[in-house]
């Protein structure tokens, strides 16, 4: 287990804002001994859910060309068919992941393969459950041509809570199954798209692990 990268500052400017708090309340309230146990048993927990939050655990990864991983930690929201209009303009099939704030928020490449298209869409932060969030919400778009051959389209979506979305991938970039792609801070969900005769190997409600569970397997012409 070690710390993202994406969450070392955060952490230590968190780390000085509660101990300085900490300080100014023991020396302001050097007799209330018990609120001032309390107030540091609360900034101790606020410290330790923010440092499990950029947990990022080593994975046994293990790569198939025609075998889609899921890119996130979280539970599996949609399973449909769907008009996808920014890239394909036809239908596929949808597979949401929804991250809860104890996930790990590590995003991974679900596939391997060439980055065919890539573009980051600022937008609202409706809760990431929410039907128009894979639309209206900030968002970045990846499309991998992957090496079984079709192509794979997958989207990071902020939601409520997070407010910044981070990605390591760029159109053109060669990408390799399970490595990360990105990271959503505080938050959210993850789209795969899909052809309709892809076979899905998971079912709503299902709690699956990035770069671990095979999600779907692509048809191979």
């Amino acid at each position: 287990m070690k710390i993202h990268k994406e969450g070392r500052r955060i952490l230590f400017v968190t780390l000085l804002i509660l101990l300085v708090l900490n300080l100014l309340v023991f020396n302001f309230n050097k007799g209330a001994d018990l609120f001032n146990r309390l107030f540091a048993g609360a900034t101790v927990i606020v410290f330790l859910l923010i440092l499990q939050f950029f947990r990022s655990p080593f994975r046994h990864l293990f790569t198939h060309e025609d075998l889609l991983l899921a890119p996130a930690d979280g539970k599996v929201v949609v399973i449909e068919n769907v008009f996808e209009p920014e890239y394909f303009e036809d239908e596929r099939k949808q597979i949401s992941i929804f991250m809860s704030p104890i996930n790990v928020h590590v995003t991974r490449n679900p596939i391997s393969g060439l980055v065919k298209y890539f573009k980051y869409h600022p937008g609202n932060y409706l809760v990431a459950w929410h039907p128009k969030s894979s639309t209206q919400n900030e968002r970045t778009t990846v499309v991998v041509e992957s090496d079984a051959g079709p192509l794979v389209l997958f989207r990071q979506i902020a939601g409520a809570m997070a407010r910044r979305i981070v990605w390591y991938v760029n159109e053109g970039d060669e990408v390799s199954q399970g490595e990360e792609f990105g990271f959503i801070k505080f938050g959210s969900r993850v789209d795969v798209f899909v052809p309709i005769d892809t076979e899905i190997k998971v079912e709503l409600g299902q709690k699956v692990k990035g770069g671990e569970t095979v999600i779907c397997q692509l048809k191979v012409k």
